[in-house]
């Protein structure tokens, strides 16, 4: 009588199914992990002098202009470059043990970025900041944020394969532009529908970037380097999201 009552209380309304939800939830997974990104990048550059933790790109720039007119260079930058590397070797290796084990890769991929993304904000938290950006502490910092949009850019790859990259914009923006493009050329009916998907997929990413740079960049002009507690909550969710969607929920699965 009551699962009666229940399902005639909105009049012709379905709630939607367990595997729906999953679905709905883990679209959101791409628009949150370009919030970390954005958020994570900006906080750096602003609170760990001028460092760049998501685009290997700037801190070469800014490596390659400091030696060419015979200034210091900062240390953190020279070895984001190869940490940054060094991680996604690794993750990607880390990856392939968990895959030989049939286990699923997305939510301890996710766990590991969380773990590094806590361990950056309790450095910075703690000892920062940091007038010399090359003493100990500045420089672990910043190479566990590093750390953590290494394995963002490498879960990416490696888990999420129908996602747009979440921290690297400039591809993206040239990838929506085409397709928008593509749209208005109008070549044929099958073409545009393809750009358009491809666009949707995109503009959500774009814009969590955007609003994770506002976001992180309000933030730590008032709490300086505890704005990290962003990216951090925003990467539990992330994490929360990754066990959805492959099926565990943190209560455990039925039966087990």
């Amino acid at each position: 009588m009551q699962r009666g009552l229940a399902r005639s209380a909105i009049p012709g309304r379905r709630s939607p199914t367990r595997p729906e939800t999953a679905a709905l939830v883990s679209r959101a997974l791409p628009f949150i992990l370009s919030l970390i990104a954005g958020s994570t990048d900006i906080i750096g550059f602003l609170g760990l002098n001028g460092l760049f933790t998501a685009h290997v790109t700037g801190n070469i720039v800014i490596i390659l202009a400091h030696i060419i007119a015979g200034e210091p260079t900062m240390l953190s930058a020279i070895l984001a470059v190869p940490v940054f590397m060094m991680v996604v070797f690794l993750v990607r290796l880390l990856a392939g043990r968990i895959e030989r084990a049939r286990l699923p890769i997305l939510a301890p991929l996710l766990l590991v970025q969380l773990l590094s993304l806590v361990f950056c904000l309790a450095v910075s938290a703690a000892a920062g900041p940091w007038a010399d950006a090359d003493s100990v502490l500045a420089i672990i910092a910043g190479m566990l944020g590093v750390t953590a949009m290494a394995v963002q850019n490498a879960l990416v790859h490696i888990a999420l394969r129908d996602t747009p990259a979440t921290a690297v914009m400039t591809t993206n923006v040239a990838h929506f532009m085409v397709d928008i493009g593509e749209i208005l050329v109008g070549r044929n009916s099958a073409e545009g529908a393809n750009a358009g998907r491809r666009a949707a997929r995109t503009l959500p990413v774009l814009l969590g970037f955007v609003a994770g740079c506002g976001l992180g960049a309000a933030l730590e002009a008032v709490t300086g380097l505890w704005s990290l507690a962003l990216p951090v909550g925003l990467a539990l969710v992330a994490f929360g999201i990754g066990l959805v969607q492959e099926g565990r929920p943190l209560a455990g699965r039925p039966g087990r």
